[in-house]
Parts: structure tokens; C-alpha cells; sequence
């Protein structure tokens, strides 16, 4: 502790009223932040002698300073509290990842309704099923519900310029609604009927279908019956398979905290409408020697301040912290029960959930395990020189274009037993000859490590480069100017007929080119590692391209600017549309004339 630092000066001065308090070191990194709703009596529990916790100890051991923000409510401080945690990552305050946006069923409302998959900030502008667990979860149900009601999930700028229905029509996924082979009514009625189905009230739809089914048999509309017999049948065998569905038709979630031999999981599953939507576990950061129950705690904090809080919550565990039910109903604005589970369906969620987290925590630890052989092959291979306790930090460059066009580079990063995806990155290539890759390595190179050598970046332990000899010498020079040139370089030349186990190695040095063994656990972690460089370059450069090719065509005709641009693609929905539309509809867009429509079709035909 810094000699300046007196605990009993700071206590002296503190207030009792509700904030959030920031530990500093030394050099004025933050060591934890964390909420009170008596900032005096919670900053002074953590300067009493013989702290149960040798993790906490140690982080009072470092404390020189500590600064306080106070604020109107426990509530409030929780929101700030959670917002520095974020901002400022403190090393001893528990961390989850960040999942911003899980996905959502969306049903538009339209004078036909189109479903669709959404994933983003939710407005009044339409109705949102979920939020689900995952993209799959999502993607099924949507395919389930095109089966049994058959709505249209096309966009609307493919919808409106329809002439005639698609191929979903002919496999009875949609009724078309495009071209009026339903009628209005009936399709407003399938749109309310899946509207149930994801609020949980299955029983009241298969009893509004039988009735249809009754009424139309009656009416010797057998056909039609026929249509309602087999939507009854779907929801029945919907509803066999979901042997962990409740009749409630509730919305909770279960979130249970696994702990084996030292490595914590935490296990959030879902269920909406009565629907068991399935789970997603998460491996908390910095936990330490966090007991189970800090790690639930401060995974539930942190998830449903970003996220809705359902009806209920159930856990595996009684939670300590008394206050933390209070401050969720406060966010929720209503009570949200924090339960363990009591009933035999509930106890089946959970006892679910905690299987999935060992499982989880089994599949990690194996990973991990490989991981760590990968690494140590690779660190013994190029005889890196890394300080004991220090995560290796690998990046890697590739480039891709299309015979010159949209060029763009990737830079992926490999740190602490894993690919950091928030830290990768992208650089579109100008003011190069088109298609020469060691000019657009070499840029990629200056403009990553020039902030590095401003000080905005970290400098890797080693740099890979997707490429041979020459690749890997416009990389150095690079390096070399900017006076980083003694930072390992190594080059990942693809074999014969690019089959992977050929890679040669490229040295930056001069060393002689080496090619390992196909089963080597160092080539098998480069292979990782570039084929993610790869994918992600691809990508970043099929978006560019598209944007180019989408804009560039439109740009060709005469007549069309900017402000015409804009005001086409808004209207269609982007190229595809405008394509689509004929030259009437073309005219309905302001500021185009007949005659610039008529030119806009013949260009695009």
C-alpha cells in the first residue's frame, strides 16, 4: 500500500449515503469498482483485519487511492457501477462478455405481416418474440411457424414488386399473400395465430383450429378442413416434443452457477411462451477465488441491466446479497422473484442447466488443454521470448480482393488461449496498383504498428503473415521503417494444390524456410489462426465489393446523383428492388421524371 494511503483518513471522510466507489493503485490503474448503498460502511468493510478473502486481501495490499461518486438511489449506482466495470475493466471486479444483442422473432406490422429474424434495439414499430439464446433457436422456430401458418418472410421490397409467387408458395411455406392468393382476413387471422403460439397460448389456437376445422367440414369446405386438420397436427407433435414445456405458457429464465475443480460456468437458459428455447453458458473473467454465488451475483447484474427481466428468474443457489432482488425490481419496475426451483418441471430446467454447464466446463477445459500444447509447441519452434505469467499475443495479416477490386486486409488477434474478436480489424486498400499484395501488405503493416509506435497499441510477441517471400519482405521493410523490426515475423506460404499440412514457414530473418510435420501441434494453431485471418478478410471483402458494384451501377447512369441514389435505394429496399421495379413504379419516387425512369430500367436490363 502506498505510504500516503490512510484507510482511516479516506473513512473519516466518506459519506453514508448510496454511490459507487473506485480502487486505484500506485500508478493509477482501477482495481475495482463496486456499489454501496452506505458508501462509508461498505469502503470500510474492506479495510478490517484478517480479510476472509485472499483474493480481496491482496487487492487491499495495492490500494493507494480510492475515489467515490455518490448518487440518488442503490439503483442509479447500480447503473454506474456497471457502467465503469465495462468502460474500465478492472482486473479484481468479476467480467462477463458483453452479449449486447441477443435475437428476436419480429412480426411486422404491415397490411401483411412479414416474420423475420432480428437482432438490434426493438421499437413500437413492430411486435418482438424472445429475446432466444441463439440465432438457431430463432431460425427453427421461424421455420416451424412458416410451416403451420405460412407467412411471408420476404422483405418488402421483394414483396411489393412480386408479379407472381415464389418457390416458397409451391412448398407450402407461404400463401402468398404478394399476389392476393389469401385473402386479407385470413391471412390477418394466421399473422394472430403465431402471434399466440409464441406467447404460450398453444391450447387456445389448436382449440380456435378445431373449431375452423369443424365449421369449414361443415360448409363441405373439405380442402380448407384439410389445411386446419394438418396445422393441428404440427402444434400436437410441437408439443409432444417439447417434454420440458410448461402449461403456463410462462416466460422465465433459469441461471444456474457450476463450479469443477477451480473453473466457474454460468448457464442462462430460456423459456418463452411455456417453450423451452434452449441455453447459453458464459466463463466469467477475473473471478479468481469468487466463491460460486459473487460469480451468479455479478453475472446477474450485469446481464439484465443490458437485457429484459422476465416474469421469474430461477437459480441453483440462495443468493447473499439480499439487496440484489430490490435493485432488479427496481430496473424492471415491477418484483422479479429470484427463486430456486421448487416444482418438478422447474427443478427438470435447472437440473438441465447445470448438466449443460459441466459439459460446458469438460469441453473448455479440453480446448484449453489443447490450446495450451499448441502454444507451447509454437513458442518452442520460434524460440519466443516470453515473460512467465504473460498471455502471447499473436497477429495475423491476410489480404483479399478480386482480380484488383475493393482490396482489403485482415488483422486477426490470438491472445490467452483464443481468437479476440473485439480486437480484430479491417483496412481498405487505396492508392495501389490493383492486385499487387505486397504493396497492400505493406500498407496494412504501417497503419496497424504506426500506433504502436504512437503508443495507442500493443506490440504482439509475433506477427504472422498469409503469404510467401515476398509478402513477408514488403511486412519487414515495413516493420523496419518504423523501427520495429526486431518484433518475430514469421510467413505462412500455402503448399501444392493449397492443401493444408504443405504450409511452408517463412522466415523474416533470412532463416531458411521451414515445412513441420502435418500432425505438428505448432502448424496446427498457425493453420487456426490463418484461416481466421482469411475468413475474416473475405468477408470485410465481399461487403466492400457489394457496396462498390451496388453503388457503381446506379453511378453510371446519367442523371442519377447522389440525392436520386439515396432516394431509389430507400424506396426499394437497394439494388435488387430498384431492378425489380418496373418503369410506373420508378416514377413514384420523387425526382424521377418518366423519362429518367425509362432510362433507369433500360440500364439495369
Amino acid at each position: 500500500m502506498d505510504e500516503t494511503f490512510d484507510a482511516k483518513v479516506l473513512l473519516a471522510t466518506l459519506t453514508e449515503l448510496p454511490g459507487v466507489y473506485r480502487m486505484l493503485d500506485a500508478a493509477g490503474q482501477v482495481l475495482y469498482v463496486g456499489k454501496a448503498k452506505n458508501l462509508k460502511k461498505r469502503v470500510a468493510s474492506y479495510f478490517r483485519a484478517n480479510h476472509p478473502s485472499p483474493r480481496i486481501a491482496l487487492m487491499v495490499a495495492q490500494i493507494a487511492k480510492v475515489e467515490t461518486t455518490v448518487t440518488r438511489s442503490e439503483a442509479e449506482a447500480l447503473l454506474l457501477e456497471n457502467n465503469l466495470i465495462k468502460s474500465l475493466s478492472p482486473r479484481y471486479n468479476i467480467l462477463f462478455r458483453d452479449d449486447k444483442s441477443y435475437p428476436y422473432i419480429v412480426i411486422t406490422r404491415d397490411s401483411s405481416p412479414r416474420i423475420g429474424f432480428f437482432r438490434g434495439n426493438t421499437d413500437r414499430k413492430a411486435d418482438y418474440f424472445g429475446p432466444f439464446p441463439s440465432s438457431t433457436a430463432v431460425r427453427e422456430s421461424i421455420n416451424l411457424l412458416q410451416k403451420m401458418f405460412r407467412l411471408r418472410t420476404c422483405e418488402s421490397s421483394v414483396f411489393n414488386n412480386r408479379s407472381r409467387p415464389c418457390l416458397l408458395y409451391q412448398i407450402k411455406r407461404c400463401s402468398a399473400p404478394c399476389v392476393a392468393l389469401i385473402a386479407p382476413e385470413a391471412y390477418a387471422q394466421d399473422v394472430q395465430m403465431a402471434s399466440m403460439f409464441l406467447q404460450g397460448r398453444q391450447q387456445e389456437v389448436i382449440g380456435r383450429l378445431g373449431a375452423a376445422m369443424e365449421q369449414a367440414a361443415a360448409e363441405l369446405a373439405f380442402e380448407q378442413a384439410a389445411v386446419y386438420r394438418d396445422q393441428i397436427q404440427s402444434l400436437r407433435q410441437v408439443q409432444d416434443k417439447q417434454y420440458v414445456e410448461s402449461s403456463k405458457g410462462e416466460d422465465v429464465d433459469i441461471v444456474v452457477v457450476v463450479e469443477d475443480n477451480g473453473m466457474i460456468c454460468v448457464n442462462l437458459a430460456m423459456v418463452r411462451g411455456g417453450r423451452h428455447l434452449g441455453d447459453k453458458t458464459q466463463f466469467p473473467s477475473n473471478a479468481g477465488d469468487s466463491s460460486p454465488t459473487e460469480v451468479l451475483s455479478a453475472f446477474l447484474v450485469q446481464h439484465y441491466l443490458l437485457h429484459p427481466i422476465p416474469a421469474r428468474v430461477y437459480l441453483n443457489r440462495t443468493l447473499a446479497d439480499s439487496e440484489l432482488q430490490d435493485n432488479l425490481s427496481v430496473l424492471a419496475g415491477r418484483p422479479v422473484p429470484l427463486a430456486e426451483a421448487r416444482l418438478t418441471m422447474q427443478r427438470i430446467w435447472v437440473e438441465m442447466a447445470e448438466q449443460n454447464a459441466k459439459l460446458a466446463i469438460l469441453s473448455r477445459r479440453s480446448v484449453l488443454s489443447r490450446q495450451t500444447l499448441r502454444l507451447d509447441a509454437l513458442c518452442e519452434l520460434l524460440a519466443l521470448d516470453v515473460e512467465e505469467g504473460t498471455e502471447v499475443r499473436i497477429e495475423c495479416f491476410d489480404i483479399s480482393h478480386t482480380q484488383g477490386e475493393s482490396t482489403v486486409a485482415s488483422c486477426v488477434v490470438y491472445q490467452g488461449n483464443g481468437m479476440r474478436k473485439s480486437e480484430y480489424r479491417r483496412f481498405n486498400i487505396q492508392d495501389i496498383q490493383p492486385g499487387d499484395d505486397y504493396a497492400a501488405i505493406r500498407q496494412a503493416v504501417l497503419r496497424r504498428y504506426g500506433k504502436v509506435v504512437a503508443g495507442e497499441g500493443i506490440a504482439p510477441a509475433l506477427i504472422l503473415i498469409d503469404g510467401g517471400k515476398g509478402q513477408v519482405s514488403s511486412a519487414f521493410s515495413a516493420m523496419e521503417e518504423l523501427g520495429l523490426a526486431h518484433l518475430p515475423m514469421l510467413g505462412v506460404a500455402k503448399g501444392e494444390a493449397r492443401k493444408p499440412g504443405l504450409e511452408t514457414l517463412i522466415f523474416a530473418d533470412g532463416r531458411e524456410p521451414v515445412q513441420l510435420p502435418a500432425e505438428h501441434p505448432a502448424l496446427h494453431l498457425i493453420q487456426e489462426i490463418r484461416d481466421e485471418a482469411h475468413r475474416f478478410a473475405i468477408s470485410g471483402h465481399r461487403a466492400q465489393r457489394s457496396k462498390t458494384r451496388r453503388t457503381s451501377r446506379l453511378d453510371e447512369i446519367s442523371g442519377i446523383g447522389p440525392k436520386r441514389r439515396k432516394a431509389l435505394i430507400s424506396h426499394f429496399g437497394g439494388l435488387q428492388g430498384i431492378s425489380n421495379a418496373g418503369v410506373d413504379q420508378l416514377t413514384a419516387v420523387p425526382g424521377i421524371s418518366r423519362e429518367l425512369a425509362e432510362t433507369i430500367y433500360s440500364a439495369l436490363h
